[in-house]
């Protein structure tokens, strides 16, 4: 690495580091929890960050549930990592380890197009609900999204998302861009137009 890759590397730790530190009092604010301020909006948010720094916002996850379990567990918080929820989903209807041996033999285009059926949104999203937000939460927080890819899309999960959560707030960590109108997964992987959400951290 140069001393100009080095620098560049190190400016985009301190702004990620910035933006995350942010997101404690962001989450926990009253304008937030009730959807003040959104209109008539849904209380969707999306964090964007560089997706080489997977590993760095997995960590901070880890601290954010260990700091609110501290400083607001009268706050109860679902954190839904997708490819959790993926595996238990595949595994309890009998297609995980199909799924397995699919993927390594034809690839990833096969399996996906095998998979079109039990991972509609209609079918994924109820089992979601069911058996990751069964508890009534009063913010969710999900994860995992690069890590679904190509099985699932995060802006068809969000507006299946909608009717079911109405205005309780979400907050999508997004490995890629999103400005306001398009999810660009990995900075590279544009999907169809989506507006519904916000910008947690800009």
């Amino acid at each position: 690495m140069t001393a100009l890759q080095h620098a560049a590397s190190t400016a985009i730790d301190d702004q990620l580091r910035d933006r995350l530190n942010q997101i404690p009092e962001k989450i926990t604010s009253a304008t937030f929890l009730s959807g003040q301020g959104l209109g008539n909006e849904i209380g969707f948010w999306i964090f964007d960050y560089p997706p080489e720094k997977e590993l760095q916002v997995r960590e901070y996850l880890t601290f954010l549930g260990g700091l609110l379990a501290r400083q607001h567990a009268e706050l109860k918080v679902d954190h839904v990592n997708l490819l959790s929820v993926l595996r238990d989903y595949l595994q309890e209807r009998g297609f995980l380890d199909k799924a397995i041996a699919m993927q390594q033999k034809k690839g990833d285009a096969a399996l996906t197009k095998a998979l079109n059926g039990p991972l509609h949104m209609d079918k994924f999203v109820p089992y979601l609900t069911r058996h990751a937000l069964s508890d009534d939460p009063d913010m969710v927080l999900i994860s995992g999204v690069g890590s679904v890819w190509p099985l699932m899309r995060a802006h068809s999960l969000l507006n299946a998302l909608h009717s079911r959560l109405g205005h309780k707030p979400l907050v999508l960590f997004y490995p890629g861009g999103y400005d306001g109108q398009q999810l660009t997964l990995f900075n590279r992987i544009a999907s169809n137009p989506y507006y519904r959400a916000f910008q947690l951290v800009p």
